[in-house]
């Protein structure tokens, strides 16, 4: 890195600018910062300190061209975004580097800075969170899981709780359903409206693989707007983690219970993925099934056969409709090629096989966080009745 260009995110960092007073600064700003700012309109501004560089983009939404200041800051403001939560980097001379007036967030398989665009209306998302570390004999290296628990917890010290377990998307980690999704926020509200049963969640890594594995290839087709997916995790690998590992685990920590009856599975996107052939081929451990934005399918779009797929799970429909309480299926209206085509194939399949699922679709959102935010906040409410 240059000299120049050193000194030019040192300047980024320590000044912030006045925002117009119309233009509230975004909740996930560092303290302090001004910008990114959004408007009531859901414009938003954004201003990167850079005066020796010849070209400074914003990657939010598409590509939008900043202009540089007689004070060296480069500003833009972007046309409406989609409420909800975004990711973004700034393109400096080519360079991609993270907005230093915003806190950095695990998804696109690094650290990026995000912008919160707020909701009208909608206050459901607005703690108790635990770490746990534990040293994995099937992977053979220290993970971690987050673990919500709902507010009554440490003082209602007799009761026993059901569990959701909880899973992220491609490229995120255990920490995208606190710090992305809200998902402790969620719960909180909604168990405090009583709309759902106390419960506790746990979010669990997605990527777990054997000493010396390798993860598999991505197909050249596993893009979502033009960005190549990150290689999958060895799905046995994160199966046998979750099976024989956290879920023992947090039945022996926790007022748990541990039965299937009160255990829940859910995921977007790749943790859709992953739920859906985990639950399948475990329905004695859990009854109720949420895929947000992702199915057993992937990225696939090709109905399957009910009578044979998965094992011949859905064979007996009868039988999988009494046995399995809740089959939940969730998508963004706006969500890119392949999700939409994907998901319809999934459902086509379990029409044809008489299989009952609840469907859900989020107006106006893409494969984001605010898709998924508002699938926990139907999904949740349906847990455990």
């Amino acid at each position: 890195m240059n000299r120049a260009f050193a000194l030019a995110l040192m300047a980024g960092a320590l000044c912030w600018g006045q925002a117009a007073s119309d233009c509230a600064p975004s909740t996930l700003n560092v303290p302090m910062a001004q910008y990114p700012c959004v408007y009531p309109d859901n414009r938003a501004t954004f201003r990167f300190v850079a005066p020796n560089a010849k070209s400074v983009q914003v990657r939010v939404g598409g590509n939008h061209e900043m202009t540089k200041g007689a004070d060296g800051a480069w500003m833009v403001t972007t046309p409406p975004l989609v409420p909800g939560f975004h990711y973004y980097t700034i393109a400096v001379d080519g360079a991609v580097v993270n907005d230093p007036g915003t806190h950095a967030f695990y998804g696109t398989s690094k650290d990026s800075s995000a912008i919160e665009i707020p909701e009208k209306g909608i206050d459901y998302y607005l703690p108790e969170v635990r770490l746990i570390w534990y040293h994995s004999k099937i992977t053979g290296a220290w993970r971690r899981c987050f673990v919500y628990t709902p507010p009554d917890y440490d003082t209602n010290l007799k009761a026993r709780y059901p569990v959701l377990y909880l899973q992220h998307g491609s490229g995120e980690d255990e920490t995208g359903w606190v710090l992305q999704g809200n998902a402790n926020f969620i719960l909180d509200n909604l168990i405090a409206e009583k709309k759902a049963v106390p419960m506790i969640i746990v979010m669990e890594n997605g990527y777990a693989g054997r000493p010396g594995e390798k993860p598999p290839a991505m197909p050249p087709t596993a893009r979502v707007g033009g960005v190549r997916l990150p290689a999958g995790p060895s799905s046995a690998a994160f199966e046998d983690v979750l099976i024989k590992e956290v879920i023992p685990m947090i039945d022996a920590k926790y007022r748990t219970v541990a039965d299937r009856d009160h255990r829940a599975m859910a995921g977007l996107s790749m943790g859709g993925n992953q739920t859906c052939r985990i639950t399948l081929a475990n329905l004695n451990v859990f009854s109720h099934i949420g895929m947000f934005s992702g199915t057993g399918l992937g990225l696939g779009t090709e109905p399957f056969d009910p009578k044979t797929g998965f094992g011949g799970v859905f064979a007996d429909a009868a039988s999988f409709n009494k046995r399995v309480h809740l089959v939940w299926i969730g998508l963004g209206t706006a969500e890119p090629t392949p999700f939409p085509a994907s998901i319809k194939a999934f459902r086509d399949s379990l029409d044809k096989g008489g299989i009952k699922y609840v469907y859900f679709e989020s107006q106006g959102t893409a494969h984001e966080w605010l898709t998924w935010r508002r699938s926990l906040n139907d999904f949740a409410p349906r847990l455990f009745r």
